[in-house]
């Protein structure tokens, strides 16, 4: 089989890793993929919110099989433009999508469908926006209702912090477009998880969970990144727990969208954060995490063709997926000064140093012309181990981070490593 992969980060490249492993695969390339994804694809000079691009190319390549990766050509209708063609994908059409595209779209699905969910209300006017917040006094989430490249959330103190970022997004267009409608949502307590699943519009297979770290500094401090690692599985949940979010959560979201004429196909992937009540969902994603598939797929014995290649094409329930006990830690290695301003073109050392049981997945690299390893983005490598058991990944992976070198170079040190006891209310739900 012929496969291309769209995307360039260390997302892409744990899929290319994974799919290299099938033996029904017969060529893999990515688009426009990074120095990782060169040594076991042909990388493809095409942007991957080029649609014209990709959908012409894989007609030339004879691609069997399209993996999107990022949400921005998934939401510019990639996937539709390809069933068109003829050409199977995998991940959701245009409509579907919307589930990432507008948290105003996904709220109002959730309050329908009855899944649970913040208080909450959506604005396009900063005056209507600044009364509800000055008469909501706690502290609140203010979030962008377009993509803002993961970093669109933003927790406040209090009204007036809350009532500035109303109006940076709102008034000053700090997210552009995305941030012409807001939602103003209350701040609750507790602790997130990650739930990813395939699914091909009926069949719904959950993948384990993990859990994401977005702040860019140790003890969750600085601002909000794309994800500075993550760990699989979060050993804090009860497996009540994890079923009921499953049947609560995932399966009534894949029934939702059906119901609502938007049948959902690909990766299901809701972030929640578990509070002393219960899971409540903060947002949608419309295909796999990064850093969690980074911290998940090293975790799957099936053949994950085989279940792409299902999922594309409506008969997800006549594949069996399995996963291996052991636990997974991802740690993302980043530039200076990430997510701000920083620094592209530096050397990176070690990259041979890392052992044969670690996974090192690119993402913000490119091969310069001397044909040396460089850095070419924010978040540029992930370092990914598996261990019996938690704190075992966790050694295997900081041993090996610990040998990669970059000018600046950056990482969290707590990846996976903060303990956590579980009230009991989680642990009971119904």
């Amino acid at each position: 089989m012929r496969v291309l992969i769209v995307g360039s980060g260390a997302r892409e490249h744990a899929l290319a890793w994974k799919l290299r492993q099938s033996p029904r695969l017969d060529a893999l390339y990515v688009s426009p993929g990074n120095a990782g994804t060169a040594e076991i694809a042909d990388n493809l000079a095409i942007k991957a919110n080029d649609v014209d691009g990709i959908v012409r190319t894989a007609q030339e390549q004879r691609i069997d099989l399209v993996v999107v990766g990022p949400e921005e050509p998934l939401t510019l209708g990639l996937v539709d433009r390809l069933d068109a063609a003829g050409i199977a994908a995998f991940g959701p059409s245009k409509a579907a999508s919307e589930i990432e595209a507008s948290k105003v779209f996904a709220k109002d699905l959730m309050v329908r469908h009855g899944i649970p969910t913040a208080k909450h209300r959506s604005f396009d006017s900063v005056l209507e926006a600044g009364t509800y917040i000055a008469e909501h006094p706690e502290p609140l989430v203010i979030k962008a209702d377009g993509l803002a490249a993961g970093k669109g959330a933003i927790l406040t103190r209090d009204s007036a912090e809350a009532f500035e970022v109303a109006d940076a997004l709102l008034c000053d267009r700090v997210f552009g477009d995305a941030g012409a409608r807001i939602v103003v949502e209350e701040r609750l307590s507790g602790r997130e998880t990650s739930a990813q699943a395939f699914t091909d519009g009926r069949t719904v297979v959950s993948m384990p969970l993990s859990c994401d770290h977005k702040a860019v500094f140790d003890y969750d401090e600085g601002p909000n990144t794309g994800g500075m690692g993550a760990y699989s599985p979060p050993g804090w949940l009860s497996p009540k727990t994890v079923d009921w979010i499953h049947k609560h959560v995932t399966v009534a979201t894949v029934r939702a969208m059906a119901e609502d004429g938007r049948p959902y196909r690909g990766v299901l992937y809701p972030g929640l954060l578990v509070t002393e009540e219960g899971p409540n969902v903060l947002e949608y994603n419309c295909r796999f995490g990064d850093p969690e598939t980074q911290a998940v797929l090293p975790r799957l014995k099936s053949d994950l063709l085989d279940i792409l290649w299902a999922v594309a094409n409506g008969r997800l329930q006549e594949v069996s997926v399995e996963w291996r006990d052991e636990a997974c830690v991802a740690v993302v290695m980043a530039s200076g000064g990430y997510p701000g301003k920083y620094e592209t073109g530096l050397p990176i050392e070690g990259l041979d140093d890392i052992d044969d049981d670690v996974m090192l997945f690119h993402a913000g690299t490119k091969k310069a012309d001397d044909g040396r390893i460089v850095t070419n983005g924010g978040r540029v490598l992930t370092v990914s181990a598996l261990g019996a058991t938690l704190e075992e990944a966790r050694r295997k992976a900081y041993a090996n981070v610990e040998r990669i070198r970059w000018q600046g170079a950056h990482y969290r040190t707590d990846v996976g490593g903060r303990r956590y006891r579980p009230r009991p209310e989680w642990l009971e739900i119904p």
